[in-house]
């Protein structure tokens, strides 16, 4: 079970991480918005503060379910942006193209992984906290 809870913390920071580069890094992340999105400044904004919530809702048993979905939905719309820049590739010649390739397959590694959370807490490979533990031991007695 150290695992899973590794996991899930890496998968917070990297999250929390990726959001406040939205930030950090902001013209990168306009410059790869796709040309039909309007208020790509608000767009990069908005995705920033979302990574933020959904690392942060990750550690919390409470929200960890949602934030998982709303990670997901995240990733597939990051998706458009994907195959945006993989279309438009000489837009970006920093990237070489096998990375913009290779950004694909990630993503769907990625959207797994924040769907690995996304189960109910039956079915969770995480153990209950202690405080879940009494809650269910109280409800059987």
């Amino acid at each position: 079970m150290r695992i899973s809870r590794t996991s899930l913390v890496a998968q917070s920071i990297f999250y929390i991480v990726g959001g406040i580069n939205h930030f950090w890094h902001e013209k990168f992340y306009i410059h790869i918005m796709p040309d039909h999105y309007a208020h790509p400044h608000a767009l990069v904004q908005l995705s920033g503060l979302a990574e933020i919530c959904g690392g942060l809702g990750l550690l919390l048993p409470a929200t960890r379910r949602t934030s998982a979905f709303g990670i997901t939905a995240m990733l597939l719309v990051f998706l458009d942006v994907h195959q945006y820049m993989l279309r438009h590739a000489e837009r970006f010649p920093e990237a070489p193209k096998w990375m913009l390739w290779a950004r694909l397959p990630l993503q769907l590694v990625l959207i797994a992984w924040a769907l690995n959370y996304a189960r109910s807490p039956q079915q969770s490979l995480l153990p209950p906290s202690s405080e879940q533990s009494h809650t269910s031991d109280a409800q059987v007695g």
